[in-house]
């Protein structure tokens, strides 16, 4: 018959087992801006898909009521407006989320020496 461990050592046994169960299934923490490539490009299209479908829809009034150049002129501005307004919203989304990951930046002082500096 096999000898039953002591209930320490099963205790311990058991310790251990679990601390690696905890390490396999525990989820690293995110680094902060990992994914700042992705969320880059996100802006960029969005700015210029805002400008390019502003210029269609400009360019499809100019052509169907014969308004040109103002319905494109009209047309990118309206879509580069919406394409800053797309903009802003994005960043603003990430910097709450990163303000709630992470807590206010800390402030930092104020340097007077290079005033001092420039008045030499």
């Amino acid at each position: 018959m096999p000898k039953r461990p002591s209930d320490e050592e099963a205790l311990k046994q058991l310790g251990e087992r679990l601390e690696t169960l905890e390490a396999r299934t525990q989820r690293k923490p995110k680094r902060y801006g990992e994914d700042v490539t992705s969320v880059g490009y996100q802006m960029v299209a969005e700015l210029i898909g805002g400008l390019l479908c502003g210029l269609g829809l400009g360019w499809l009034v100019d052509r169907y009521t014969g308004a040109a150049p103002w319905g494109m002129v009209a047309g990118t501005l309206l879509g580069t407006g919406v394409g800053v307004y797309l903009v802003v919203k994005t960043a603003s989304r990430l910097s709450a989320k990163a303000t709630q990951e992470h807590g206010i930046a800390p402030s930092v002082p104020f340097d007077d020496e290079d005033e001092d500096d420039a008045a030499r």
